[in-house]
This record gives structure tokens, C-alpha cells and sequence, in this order.
């Protein structure tokens, strides 16, 4: 007997272009959530950035806020010994903000690395260092302030403050003395820039002569350096990341002004001001008629990723993402 076997069979074309068919739809529909889960991740990185961006401006420039006017004694009357002129940072205000249409004497507006952004405001910032000591001894004929301290890192220059229940004093230490045993910190005229314009400590100060108005601080007065940053958004000419960031301006060691970039990613900073007669008003800085009554600073701030394609909108940025934060700080040194 003969076997009869099946005649073999294939596919045919219409089967075979059904077959492919469905299996770009498949692959397809891999690459799709492929490509959302990518877009869905760059988005998210991309929040993240802004909100850490955003989240550690807010920090470090409400510490500064905070701290604004605050000379470590709660007295309400400042002298200030250093020669009259037009630096920034050497008349004390605790508190100054400055509207975009401003000029920031502290730092330009223009588009080198470190400089102002324009249409951006800025913030200067003065107090006493947190790490103020205590006054052992005050000799105010021979202008030396003693330290209860076994060292410190004071040096000749800095722009100090020293205050007690009575006043404040600001003042540039014409010369420091380290030990062995003894730290003294000089209050003299005639050394350093801006220099004292007299010796005297006193509330009012007197420029008239060399002795000026004579104060003796008594044992357990505060000194430490005066704390002066200025904060605005710069251009770090990183056009790749975004090209701003947050910067400040401070006084550093020996007098010497630093300019450090702070949080890359901040754009923009617009302030509001209110003054502790008008809870309900808030000023723009060019309306603000005295800096010693403002209790609270509301900040917006405005952070951009540095990631290109995570927005819906490619056409804005390079596809960056931006959001604005609002934060209301209050000078606590002048609450009530």
C-alpha cells in the first residue's frame, strides 16, 4: 500500500504581510512606551532639578533675611566709626532690596560671568556674624577691645561690630593681636580702607577728632565681623546649562568682597516688602520709604532645569522647564 502524505504548505503573502503587521504593532507599541517612559523620566528629573534648585536658594537666602538688622544685642541704635564714602556695604541699612529698574551699587548690570541679570532685583543683607565672642576688656584710650577667647580669626581690616545693651558700633580693626594669652582686636584711626574716622565708640558717632565720642564696652559685649552679602541673579556663562544662577556678594576676610555663584538654574528673583505698620501692604522696593520698619521680605523665586527636551513646549528654552516659588521671610530681629 501506498502512503499519501500531506502536500507541504507554506505561508502565504497575504498571511506573511498580516504576520509583519502585527508585529510592528507590537514593536511599535514597545517603542512608544518606551519613549513616554523616557520623556515621563526627563520630566521628572528635570522637577527635581528645579525643585532642589529652588528649595536650597530659598535656604540660604532666608537664613541671610532672617538674620537682617540683627547686631546680637537687640539694641536699636547703631554707630558707625567708618569714614564717610561711597562703598556699598559701609552705612548700615540691615535690609535693602532693589527693584529691576534699579541700580545695585554692589554689582553691575550686563552680561559678563558674575554680573546682574537685567529685569532681576536684588537683596543686601547686613548683621553680625553668628560666631560673635564676648569682650573681656575695653580700653577705649588706646583703642583696644580684648577678647574672652583663647584665639580667634580676626584679622587687620575686618569690618567688625560690637555691641552692647546700650548701642552697636561698626567699626575696621586697625590691627589684631593673637596671643600668646591675649586676643585684641585695634579700633584706631589712620590704618586700613575705609579707615575710622575717629576712635570714639559712642552713639552718636562724632568724626569731629580723633578721640570722637569715647564709649568703653563693658565685659560681656558681643564682637564679631559685620556680615554683608548682597544677592542677585548672575550670569555664570554656562549658556549650555541655562547661563544664570543665584550669586552673592559678601564681605569677606580682612574686608575683601567675594562674589561666589550659589545655586546654578535660578533665573529670576522678584521682592516685596512690609514695613510693620501696613501688615496688609507689600512694596516694591522703589516704594519704600524707610528700610528700618520692613519685618518681612516675600521672595519669588524662578528655577529653570538644566536639561534640554523635558517640556512640552521645545520652542520655549530648548524644551527647559521653569517654575516660580513663592516664600514670605521674616527679619526676626525685628519682629514684636
Amino acid at each position: 500500500m501506498k502512503s499519501h502524505q500531506a502536500p507541504a504548505r507554506g505561508f502565504t503573502l497575504i498571511e506573511l504581510l498580516i504576520s509583519m503587521l502585527l508585529g510592528l504593532v507590537v514593536v511599535g507599541s514597545v517603542i512608544g512606551v518606551m519613549l513616554a517612559n523616557k520623556r515621563s523620566y526627563g520630566t521628572n528629573q528635570g522637577l527635581s532639578q528645579v525643585q532642589e534648585s529652588a528649595r536650597t536658594a530659598y535656604e540660604l537666602l532666608a537664613h541671610d533675611i532672617r538674620e537682617g538688622g540683627g547686631n546680637g544685642c537687640g539694641t536699636a541704635f547703631t554707630a558707625n566709626t567708618l569714614t564717610a564714602g561711597a562703598l556699598w556695604w559701609q552705612n548700615w541699612f540691615g535690609v535693602t532690596g532693589v527693584d529691576q529698574t534699579q541700580i545695585d551699587p554692589a554689582v553691575a548690570i550686563g552680561t559678563a560671568v558674575g554680573e546682574r541679570v537685567a529685569g532681576t532685583d536684588a537683596i543686601r543683607v547686613q548683621s553680625i556674624d553668628g560666631a560673635a565672642l564676648s569682650v573681656a576688656a575695653h580700653d577705649p584710650v588706646a583703642g583696644r577691645l580684648d577678647i574672652n577667647a583663647p584665639t580667634s580669626d580676626f584679622v587687620t581690616g575686618d569690618i567688625m561690630m560690637v555691641c552692647d545693651f546700650d548701642h552697636a558700633t561698626i567699626f575696621q580693626a586697625s590691627a589684631s593681636n593673637q596671643g600668646p594669652g591675649v586676643v585684641s582686636v585695634f579700633h584706631n584711626v589712620g590704618v586700613g580702607a575705609p579707615g575710622n574716622c575717629s576712635r570714639g565708640l559712642g552713639f552718636p558717632t562724632d568724626c569731629g577728632s580723633v578721640a570722637g565720642n569715647p564709649y568703653t564696652f563693658l565685659k560681656n559685649a558681643q564682637i564679631g565681623r559685620l556680615v554683608v552679602t548682597d544677592w542677585y541673579i548672575g550670569n555664570n556663562g554656562r549658556a549650555a546649562e541655562g547661563g544664570t544662577s543665584l550669586y552673592r556678594r559678601r564681605m569677606g576676610v580682612g574686608g575683601a568682597l567675594v562674589t561666589e555663584e550659589v545655586v546654578a538654574g535660578v533665573t529670576d528673583m522678584q521682592l516685596r516688602f512690609r514695613a510693620n505698620a501696613d501688615n496688609n501692604i507689600i512694596l516694591n522696593a522703589s516704594l519704600v520709604p524707610d528700610w528700618t520698619t520692613i519685618t518681612s521680605v516675600l521672595v519669588r523665586l524662578t528655577a529653570r532645569s538644566s536639561d534640554t527636551n523635558v517640556s512640552t513646549d521645545t520652542a520655549v528654552n530648548s524644551g527647559r522647564l521653569d517654575r516660580s516659588f513663592n516664600y514670605l521671610i521674616s527679619l526676626r530681629n525685628r519682629l514684636q
